[in-house]
């Protein structure tokens, strides 16, 4: 069995509305000195394998197809 955690987050340049809610928010909840906030998302995988190299080679298909829009954000991936 393979744990992984892909973390999804906007690549730079693109507008991030939630980010900016979230920053104002904070703000606004009396938390002083936040600033530029970003939002992203986390996935918690397990793999059903022993094999580290296609478990990685999987969840790198997985994020280009279906975890992450590749046009504007990035994906890192890491393995327990």
């Amino acid at each position: 069995m393979i744990k992984a955690r892909v973390t999804v987050t906007l690549k730079n340049g693109v507008l991030d509305p939630q980010g900016k809610a979230i920053e104002g928010a904070l703000g606004s909840l009396g938390f002083s000195g936040v600033g530029h906030v970003r939002q992203g998302k986390v996935f918690d995988i397990e793999l059903d394998s022993a094999d580290k190299a296609k478990a990685e080679a999987d969840l790198k298909a997985m994020c280009e197809k279906l975890l992450a829009n590749t046009v504007i954000e990035n994906y890192t991936i890491a393995l327990d």
